[in-house]
C-alpha cells in the first residue's frame, strides 16, 4: 500500500493544536476544504468530554473560542468553518 502525504496548511495545524489544548478531545479532525484554493475554509469534527451537558450551540462556541485568533480580522487565515461536528464520547 502506498501512502500519500500532502503538506498541511499551517493554520489547519494551529487550529488543531488550539482545539486540542482547549478541549482535550478523544477524537479530533481539522481539515481544509480541498475545493477552496486558499485553504481558508475548514471542517472540524471533535469528540470531547468537555461537551457533556452542553447544547449544540454551546459546544460550537467552545470550538470557536479556541480558534478565534485564526478567524479574527480580514487577513485571518481561516475565513469559515464549513462544517462542525461536536460530540461527547458517549454520542460518538
Amino acid at each position: 500500500a502506498r501512502c500519500v502525504v500532502t503538506a498541511e496548511a499551517a493554520h489547519v495545524t494551529i487550529a488543531r493544536e488550539k482545539i486540542q489544548a482547549a478541549l482535550s478531545p478523544v477524537e479530533l479532525e481539522v481539515m481544509s476544504d480541498e475545493t477552496d484554493p486558499n485553504g481558508s475554509h475548514i471542517s472540524i469534527r471533535v469528540v470531547s468530554e468537555a461537551f457533556e451537558g452542553k447544547r449544540s450551540m454551546a459546544r460550537q462556541q467552545l470550538v470557536y473560542k479556541a480558534i478565534w485568533e485564526e478567524m479574527d480580522g480580514s487577513n485571518a487565515p481561516i475565513h469559515a468553518v464549513d462544517s462542525m461536528v461536536c460530540k461527547t464520547p458517549s454520542e460518538a
